[in-house]
């Protein structure tokens, strides 16, 4: 029987020894100690994915958002131009028109309250429409405009009133020529006749051209009514054939011409017709 030998103390090793512990109070478990060449981190936990849309996706719903037409009902007060900075159309309120020309009308500066407009219809009116392109205060005027051209059109033309001509002004000489020369002038306004052969004639054989003639030997004289003047007539007959306008003092030169050829005309048809004594 072999010799009962000592028992050789086993070699710790790190792990054993880091196996356990012995204090004061007590026993604890100590984690084995890994070297530091063999050590490795421990991974950190990975986040959650974050849901992130494509962008193409939110681009596609944000157009289909804006394509998708909305309904606005008009209040007291309110413009077209207002409701179109409202809802940020494009092209303004003019757009905003023409995606709602049946609705409104042919006036754009007249939205009643209570209609609803359509934001972002499109355009039906045609791409020639000049109408269109105007302002509210521009197509008013145009509409206005084109009334005013339709009603001067329609108006029969109306001349215009020439000016009065100016009445020339005469002046005549102060001699046998001037006043016979005037005496007609006054005949032609009253519808006498006589001509400046016919006074001239009958002048010069009863006064000679003296307008201060006066007869004061025949038989006129005699009865008290003396013949006077250029041709030589008597105050009754100058008063009875006396032509408004001129002068009432038988003496005056045109006044005696034109009241003898007032009468001779009665009474002879002309001052023409005088070829003596009358």
């Amino acid at each position: 029987m072999p010799a009962q030998g000592k028992h050789r103390r086993p070699k710790s090793t790190s792990l054993g020894r880091g196996l356990a512990a012995v204090t004061t109070g007590g026993a604890v478990l100590a984690l084995p100690v890994i070297g530091a060449t063999s050590a490795f981190a421990a991974p950190a936990p990975a986040a959650a994915p974050q849901a992130v849309a494509p962008a193409a996706v939110v681009a596609q719903a944000n157009s289909a958002a804006k394509a998708a037409p909305a309904k606005h009902s008009v209040v007291a007060g309110e413009t077209l131009s207002k409701i179109a900075r409202e809802h940020s159309v494009s092209g303004g309120w003019e757009q905003l028109y023409e995606g709602n020309r049946k609705i409104i009308g042919s006036n754009p500066d007249l939205i009643h309250p209570g209609i609803k407009l359509v934001i972002g219809a499109k355009s039906d009116a045609s791409s020639d429409d000049k109408a269109s392109k105007a302002s509210p205060s521009a197509a008013r005027g145009a509409s206005a405009d084109r009334a005013d051209r339709s009603e001067r059109i329609d108006a029969a033309p109306v001349a215009k009133a020439a000016p009065a001509a100016a009445k020339e002004v005469v002046t005549y000489t102060n001699d046998l020529d001037g006043w016979i020369r005037e005496s007609l002038a006054v005949m032609a306004e009253q519808g006498i006749p006589g001509t400046y052969e016919g006074i001239h004639r009958n002048i010069m054989r009863e006064s000679s051209g003296n307008p201060n003639a006066i007869n004061n030997w025949d038989s006129n004289a005699v009865k008290g009514t003396p013949s006077k003047g250029l041709l030589q007539v008597i105050d009754p007959t100058f008063q009875a054939y006396h032509v408004p306008g001129t002068s009432t003092d038988s003496y005056d030169p045109v006044a005696n011409i034109t009241a003898a050829c007032n009468y001779a005309a009665d009474r002879y048809g002309s001052i023409d017709n005088v070829f003596g004594a009358y």
